[in-house]
C-alpha cells in the first residue's frame, strides 16, 4: 500500500487531547461543537495534536499566505450518518434501500443558502473564495484574514525538527451560520501526502525477479539451500495469476459481469491500457471488452515531483490487474487524483459518490493514524457516509508495516482504514497447491534472513522483521456496533476502556513472497521502454482482490449493491463463508520459502542475494483462531461469493 503522508507526525497520541471526538467519528457524527466565545462555535480537531506550548515558536508573519478548505456540514448531518448505518444493516428494515446520488444529496447535501452564507462569511473576513463545490468552500489569503475568519491566531510549531504553522487553539465559526460547516483544513501547513511503499518498485526504473521459482506453493524445493525450521523449504512463487486467485477464493463461475469497480490512487499510468491488455492476453485473463476499463483524471496534475508521480503508476498497474484477474467480467474505473495530498485523494473519492461511479472503490493508499488528523477524519468518514446511503462500499489497504512499530516506534493502525465506515483490508501469505488447490493461508508477517557465505547456513535466522499486513487497535475511533460481540476485548479495549475500532476486517493475498505476478512498461538501463512483469505483493495487493471478490458476490445478488459491507461481513463470522487464517496452519513450527533477487534488481551482472523469509511472523501482531488483527474475520472461502446471495 501507499502511505499518504511522508512526513510523521509528532509523536503524541490524539487520543489524549481528543477524548469527545473517538466516539462521534466512530458513527461519523461531528463532535458538539462547543461554545467558543460570543457567537461562534468551535470546529473539533482543527487544532493538531502537535501544536504543543512547547513547541510553540511564536505568531506567524500576518502576511503568510494561507490556503485552506472549508467543508459543508450540509442540512442533517447526524440523519445522514444514522441512514448510513441502517441502510448497511442486514437487521435493518432500510437494508439496501440506497438512494441515488441526487437524492442523498438533496435529502443530506449543503442546501444553496448554506453555501451563499459560508461564502459571505469567507470572504468578509477578507478571504479569497477560490472554488466552491457541493463539498467545501476553498479560499486563499494572508494570515491575518485567516485568523479573523477561524477565531484563532496561527503560529509557528518545531515538529520533527521542522517548523510549521497551526492553529494556537481550536478554530471556530460564527454560530449564525446555524452548523453549515463541518470542519476547515489547510490552517496548519504541515505535509499531507503520499510516500511510497516498499513492496512497490517504481516503474520508471526497471525491475525483475530472479529464479529459480516454483509454480505453485511446494512445486520447487530448494534442496541445496540450508533447512529453516528443520526442513527444507519451497522457492517463492513466480507469482500467482487470475486463475489461481480466483481457485482459492471460490469464484466458481462468477466474472463480477455489470458490476463497476472504481479505483482511486494519484497521477495515471501512461501506459495502462497496453499494459492491462497485455497482461490479460500472457496470462489468460478474459480479454477486455470496449469501455470495460476506463480512467477519470484531473485537467491537471500537481506536485508531481514532490509526490514521485512515477512511482504511483505501479500501483494503478496492480490494482487494475488484480481486480481484472479476479473478476475479469467486471468494469473498472479508475479515478487519479492531482496529487497525493490528501485533498486531492478526497476530490477523486467524492468524484466517485456524486457521479456513483461504481458500487465498489478499492483504495490502496493511507497513512498512520498518528498522521490523520480529526478534521481530515471527518471530512473522510461524511464521504463515505454518503457512499454508503448510495449502496457504495470502500476497501482500504490495512498497511505494510505490521504493527508500525518498526517503523514509526509507537504501535498503531493505518488510516482511513481505521474509519469506522470503511473496510479494512488486511494481508495473508497464501499457498496454492497443485491444480489451482487452496492449501493454506497464514498471517502476513515476514522476517528475512540471507545465506552465509560458505552457503551452509542462514545468517542471524530467522532475521529481523521486514514488513507484514497492519493491524491493531485505534486510539481515536470508538468500536462499531458490528464489531462488538466479535472481536475479542483484549484487542477491543486494548487502548480504552469502552472499546475501540480494531483493524483489519476480512484479508487476502499479501506477501510479496507468495505473490501476485504484475505485467508493466518499464525504462530499461539502456533507456527504452518496454513492457515486463514481476511479482509483488502488499496489501496493496490485498484491497483490490477483495473488491474483485465482491464484485462476484454482487452479481451473485443479481447486481444488486452490497454497500458499506462490515455489518453483513461480520454477520457471518465464524462460518464457513471465511477461511480461517493462522499462523501455523499446517502445525510446522515455521513456515518459510527460498528467495534469489538480483543484487541490481534487473539482471546478475552485480551477482544475486539469497535469502529466507519466514511466513507468519508479523511483528507483535498474531493471526489466531477466531477474529485476529492481521487478518479479521478471514480470507473468503468458497461460500462467500453466494452468502451474499442470501440476503
Amino acid at each position: 500500500m501507499r502511505s499518504k503522508r511522508a512526513t510523521a507526525r509528532a509523536g503524541v497520541s490524539m487520543a489524549a487531547t481528543l477524548p469527545l471526538l473517538a466516539g462521534a467519528l466512530a458513527l461519523g457524527i461531528p463532535a458538539a461543537h462547543a461554545a467558543d466565545g460570543p457567537g461562534r462555535v468551535s470546529l473539533a480537531g482543527t487544532k493538531p495534536a502537535w501544536a504543543t506550548a512547547h513547541a510553540d515558536k511564536g505568531a506567524a508573519s500576518d502576511s503568510s499566505q494561507v490556503a485552506a478548505r472549508v467543508y459543508l456540514a450540509g442540512r442533517d448531518a447526524k440523519g445522514l450518518a444514522a441512514y448510513a448505518r441502517s441502510v448497511s444493516d442486514p437487521h435493518s428494515a432500510s437494508y439496501g434501500k440506497y438512494l441515488s446520488a441526487k437524492k442523498a444529496q438533496s435529502r443530506y447535501g449543503a442546501t444553496k443558502a448554506q453555501v451563499t452564507a459560508v461564502t459571505t462569511w469567507l470572504k468578509s473576513a477578507g478571504l479569497k473564495v477560490t472554488g466552491t463545490t457541493q463539498h467545501y468552500v476553498s479560499v486563499t489569503g494572508d494570515v491575518a484574514a485567516a485568523e479573523k475568519a477561524f477565531g484563532t491566531q496561527l503560529h509557528n510549531y518545531t515538529k520533527g525538527g521542522k517548523v510549521y504553522r497551526a492553529p494556537s487553539k481550536t478554530a471556530s465559526a460564527p454560530a449564525a451560520l446555524n452548523g453549515a460547516v463541518l470542519t476547515v483544513t489547510g490552517l496548519d501547513n504541515a505535509p499531507h501526502k503520499a510516500r511510497h511503499a516498499d513492496q512497490l518498485p517504481p516503474p520508471d526504473a526497471v525491475f525483475k525477479n530472479s529464479g529459480p521459482f516454483s509454480s505453485y506453493y511446494g512445486s520447487n524445493i530448494a534442496s541445496t539451500l540450508p533447512d529453516a525450521y528443520g526442513t527444507k523449504i519451497p522457492y517463492a512463487v513466480q507469482g500467482y495469476t487470475g486463475k489461481q486467485l480466483r481457485a482459492a477464493y471460490g469464484a466458481g463461475k462468477r466474472t463480477g459481469k455489470h458490476v463497476r469497480v472504481a479505483i482511486t490512487d494519484a497521477y495515471a499510468s501512461p501506459t495502462i491500457a497496453f499494459d492491462a491488455a497485455t497482461y490479460a492476453s500472457k496470462h489468460g485473463d478474459a480479454a477486455y471488452s470496449s469501455g470495460q476499463l476506463r480512467q477519470v483524471l484531473p485537467k491537471k496534475y500537481t506536485k508531481t515531483e514532490e509526490c514521485g508521480a512515477a512511482g504511483w503508476y505501479g500501483e494503478e498497474t496492480l490494482d487494475v490487474e488484480a481486480v481484472h484477474a479476479v473478476a475479469p467480467g467486471a468494469d473498472i474505473t479508475y479515478v487519479g487524483a492531482a496529487s497525493c495530498y490528501d485533498d486531492d485523494l478526497l476530490a477523486s473519492l467524492n468524484k466517485i459518490v456524486d457521479g456513483h461511479l461504481a458500487d465498489i472503490v478499492s483504495n490502496s493508499w493511507g497513512d498512520i493514524e498518528a498522521n490523520q488528523t480529526p478534521d481530515l477524519a471527518a471530512a473522510y468518514d461524511q464521504t463515505f457516509q454518503f457512499g454508503a446511503v448510495e449502496g457504495i462500499g470502500f476497501y482500504f489497504s490495512s498497511g505494510d508495516n505490521g504493527d508500525e512499530v518498526a517503523n514509526t516506534g509507537t504501535k498503531q493502525v493505518d488510516t482511513p482504514a481505521n474509519s469506522a465506515w470503511v473496510t479494512a483490508v488486511g494481508g495473508t501469505s497464501l499457498a496454492v497447491g497443485k491444480g489451482d488447490k487452496y492449501l493454506w493461508e497464514t498471517g502476513w508477517g515476514t522476517e528475512k534472513a540471507t545465506l552465509s557465505t560458505d552457503g551452509k547456513s542462514w545468517t542471524g535466522f530467522p532475521g529481523a522483521f521486514t514488513s507484514g499486513a497492519g493491524g491493531g487497535t485505534s486510539k481515536t475511533v470508538a468500536q462499531p456496533y458490528y464489531q462488538k460481540g466479535i472481536v475479542p476485548n483484549a484487542l477491543a479495549k486494548a487502548n480504552n476502556a469502552a472499546g475501540n475500532r480494531v483493524v483489519p476486517d476480512i484479508a487476502a493475498i499479501a506477501d510479496p513472497n507468495t505473490g501476485f505476478r504484475v505485467g508493466q512498461t518499464q525504462t530499461f538501463p539502456d533507456g527504452t521502454e518496454q513492457y515486463s512483469e514481476y511479482r509483488i505483493g502488499g496489501t496493496s495487493l490485498a484491497a483490490p482482490v477483495i473488491a474483485a471478490v465482491q464484485a462476484l458476490a454482487q452479481e451473485a445478488r443479481g447486481g444488486k449493491a452490497i454497500g458499506f459491507a462490515n455489518p453483513s461481513i461480520y454477520a457471518k463470522a465464524g462460518s464457513k463463508a471465511y477461511h480461517d487464517v493462522t499462523d501455523k496452519p499446517t502445525g510446522a513450527s515455521g513456515l518459510a520459502v527460498a528467495r534469489v533477487d538480483f543484487a541490481n534488481g534487473f539482471d546478475a551482472a552485480d551477482g544475486q542475494v539469497v535469502s529466507v523469509r519466514s511466513l507468519g511472523q508479523d511483528s507483535s501482531l498474531k493471526a489466531v483462531k477466531g477474529y485476529d488483527d492481521v487478518t479479521g474475520v478471514g480470507s473468503p472461502a468458497p461460500g462467500y461469493v453466494d452468502s451474499f446471495s442470501r440476503r
